[in-house]
């Protein structure tokens, strides 16, 4: 019979290759307004599910949405600035 603990260490044998990498743990850093923005957009949209919306709400929804597209904008114009890239409207 073979024993549990056999396998586990067969499984977490390569732990330590399975966490995230400086860069990584920076991109997700970089991310975290985004992120952020997208879990209050799904708060203010979770908020309305079991009723019907009242004009607070779709307000916060539509806030919500803003902050989360500002969000994305800024990270993109961020990264469009760090990767060397000139570009424009195309």
């Amino acid at each position: 019979m073979n024993h549990i603990v056999t396998v586990q260490d067969a499984v977490t044998a390569f732990a330590d290759f399975m966490e995230p990498t400086d860069a990584e743990l920076d991109a997700i850093e970089q991310e975290m307004p985004v992120i952020l923005a997208d879990v209050d957009l799904l708060d203010a949209q979770i908020i309305t599910l079991d009723r019907t919306p009242t004009e607070v709400d779709d307000r916060r929804i539509r806030r919500a949405r803003r902050r989360a597209l500002a969000a994305r904008v800024a990270l993109v114009n961020r990264t469009a600035g760090t990767t060397g890239l000139s570009g424009g409207a195309a």
